[in-house]
């Protein structure tokens, strides 16, 4: 059992990665849906890196802390963009882009905090305990975590998404029907997770995931090292 320091710890060092990985993440999707030909998340006022615009009591403040507090990965969920699939100018093709924006910026927000990483460790020799420290390691878990769980290819997460805009019309209109049970679909994942079905999946992805992050940065740290 974690005493107060440690989650008083764990709030202050999670917090601004968590706010910036999941809003962002909504972001994406807004800003390519725009560029596609659907305006509604920039009507809204959701085109906004501003956590308050995003955020989710329950998903993007309580379930990460819950989880991390459980040792499993930090996830959470911020108030979906809306985005109007009619209005996109091909919507089958195009819905699968919109979809992979938020992994493909969850991606480069954990390649931003692993160069914060290796900037703290080898120009400025921060102990690995510094705060900062913690929270760049923090933001390069989330990010790969939310990465790895939003491409797992079940609706309405965005992995799923990505099949039904690849599979023919009529297996993606009957793949798209299981975004309905979208909350069940949901909990499920998470009960797998808290009961070891899904960890090793998340782990192994989030693994390969900061396996790639290292090879990009390799250079960097050439460089200064």
């Amino acid at each position: 059992m974690m005493d107060i320091d440690s989650i008083v710890q764990t709030i202050t060092v999670y917090a601004i990665p968590v706010l910036f990985a999941i809003s962002l993440h909504e972001a994406a999707h807004g800003y390519v849906a725009r560029y596609f030909g659907d305006s509604t998340a920039a009507d809204l006022g959701r085109l906004s890196i501003n956590p308050m615009r995003h955020i989710d009591p329950f998903g993007t403040v309580l379930l990460p802390l819950i989880l991390s507090l459980l040792t499993l990965p930090a996830l959470g969920y911020a108030k979906p963009v809306p985005v109007d699939y009619n209005r996109l100018r091909n919507p089958k093709k195009q819905m699968a882009l919109v979809a992979a924006a938020g992994p493909a910026a969850n991606f480069a927000m954990g390649l931003g905090w692993m160069v914060l990483w290796v900037l703290l460790t080898f120009v400025f020799h921060v102990d690995q305990d510094d705060f900062f420290i913690l929270m760049a390691k923090a933001g390069i878990g989330v990010n790969s975590a939310m990465l790895v769980f939003n491409l797992i290819p079940l609706p309405p997460l965005d992995g799923g998404r990505i099949v039904t805009g690849i599979l023919p019309m009529p297996l993606a209109r009957k793949y798209a029907q299981i975004e309905r049970y979208g909350v069940y679909v949901f909990i499920a994942l998470i009960l797998m997770m808290q009961f070891g079905m899904l960890t090793g999946f998340l782990i192994g992805g989030m693994h390969l995931v900061q396996g790639v992050f290292h090879m990009l940065v390799k250079p960097l740290i050439m460089l200064l090292g």
